[in-house]
């Protein structure tokens, strides 16, 4: 299937959801990810969800980042420019819900790029090989181009992976894992 297809296929299987089945598979992701080689690392960026998307409640997940004490970074959308700006989680970062329904930090200590070591990355659907569709935007896109060509780049899906997607671009960056509530997909050669 091409990323449009998908996209649509997706949205309509996480609408599907129940606020129950999205705290049940959210908790089951965030253990799951307890399993990965990833915890030796210190900067892991986080997305925070957009609840009325019903996307993956990442809270389990910032709580576990917290429990072993890293070091949390948060992004902050341009939507004029296509960029994101990144700050670290501290007890004095400021929250707010921008137009799109995403929580973000208003200010703070700003994490360039080439600091992060984990990028745990938002999608709607990807495939065996490890290639995502997210919203259409290219946003992680540009600001995976921007990161260390070492950073380890994590999806999390409610959805067990596509054999393939049709229509992948030299622009997209593929994820070196994927992990859902039941298994966790390696892309990255061992």
């Amino acid at each position: 299937m091409n990323k449009s297809a998908l996209r649509q296929a997706y949205i309509q299987q996480r609408d599907a959801l129940t606020e129950e089945e999205i705290e049940d598979k959210s908790l089951a992701i965030a253990n799951q990810c307890l399993r990965l080689p990833i915890w030796d690392k210190t900067n892991y960026h986080l997305f925070l969800s957009i609840v009325k998307k019903k996307e993956i409640d990442t809270e389990y997940l910032l709580q576990v980042l917290a429990g072993k004490d890293k070091n949390i970074i948060l992004s902050k959308s341009d939507f004029t420019s296509g960029e994101m700006k990144h700050f670290l989680l501290t007890d004095n970062t400021v929250l707010r819900v921008n137009n799109y329904g995403i929580p973000e930090p208003q200010d703070g200590i700003q994490i360039q790029e080439s600091q992060l070591d984990v990028v745990f990355v938002p999608l709607l659907a990807f495939d065996s090989k490890g290639n995502r569709v997210g919203y259409g935007k290219g946003f992680y896109d540009r600001f995976l181009q921007q990161c260390k060509p070492e950073v380890l780049k994590v999806g999390l899906s409610f959805f067990e992976a596509e054999e393939e997607i049709d229509d992948v671009s030299d622009l997209d960056i593929a994820l070196d894992y994927c992990v859902t509530p039941t298994k966790t997909y390696a892309f990255i050669a061992k």
